[in-house]
């Protein structure tokens, strides 16, 4: 690896470390988005390194972020008020209200299906299908 490549790797890391968008971060070090994900594809340590610095400034912006809406809600904007409690208290989520009706009718099975049923139990090994006197099938567990 050249003494460029290091140096335009660590670059990329420090602009990771303040915003996590990777084609953010190549413009502002010189290095095309293309170059990136290969240097991403053929060095593990890298990528790593470049994962965990996205992540950490990621969640340097939703601190920023959080704060700013607390600032919002300080200031008695509505619709950030409105977006916390949604967000953050259970009464005021966004609920779906379902209902409905079930018609359960149980219907006798038909003979046909009845010895549809029975063959596939005794095919399954579940239980054995015997004839009883009358010549009709019983079934024994």
């Amino acid at each position: 690896m050249s003494r460029n490549q290091k140096l335009d790797k660590a670059k990329l890391l420090d602009q990771f470390q303040k915003t996590p968008i990777v084609q953010v971060a190549c413009e502002r070090c010189g290095v095309p988005r293309a170059t990136y994900y290969r240097w991403r594809k053929d060095d593990e340590q890298f990528a790593e390194a470049c994962d965990a610095a996205i992540e950490e400034s990621t969640g340097f912006i939703n601190d920023m972020a959080e704060s700013q809406l607390i600032a919002a809600i300080k200031e008695k904007n509505m619709t950030a008020i409105i977006y916390w409690l949604k967000s953050n208290h259970s009464k005021y989520a966004t609920k779906i209200q379902v209902s409905g009706q079930i018609n359960h009718q149980i219907e006798a099975l038909t003979p046909e299906q009845s010895a549809v049923v029975a063959e596939a139990l005794r095919l399954s090994g579940l239980v054995t299908i015997k004839e009883n006197q009358n010549g009709q099938s019983d079934t024994a567990k």
